[in-house]
């Protein structure tokens, strides 16, 4: 059994910096892309960033240059670097990766989700 388990989430106000984490843990052989989403309020998820097993990035228009998606595969762990943080980047904020399990079973795994709040 697979699980990703987030931690980082809270209060800050805008202008602020928080850094999510996401660690990987259970029968794993592998895994290949990893991500965060977001979801707000009455909206639908949206990606955030998402990074390969290579290490290449891939930004939403509204998160770059802010926010900084990196990865450490020999904890199975990504981040997520957030900076100068807006109300609207408030929202529950979700790990996604794509993994390959020890039975060669590939499915993509969600975290529970961490708020993330920012206010004005």
């Amino acid at each position: 059994q697979v699980q990703l388990v987030e931690s980082g989430g809270g209060l800050v106000q805008a202008g602020g910096s928080l850094r999510l984490s996401c660690a990987a843990s259970g029968s794993i052989f592998s895994i290949n892309a990893m991500g965060w989403y977001r979801q707000a309020p009455g909206k639908q998820r949206e990606l955030v960033a998402a990074i390969t097993s290579g290490g290449s990035t891939n930004y939403a228009d509204s998160m770059k240059g802010r926010f900084t998606i990196s990865r450490d595969n020999a904890k199975n762990t990504v981040y997520l670097q957030m900076n100068s943080l807006k109300p609207e980047d408030t929202a529950v904020y979700y790990c996604n990766a794509d993994i390959l399990d020890t039975g060669w079973d590939g499915n993509d795994y969600w975290g529970q989700g961490t708020q993330v709040t920012v206010s004005s």
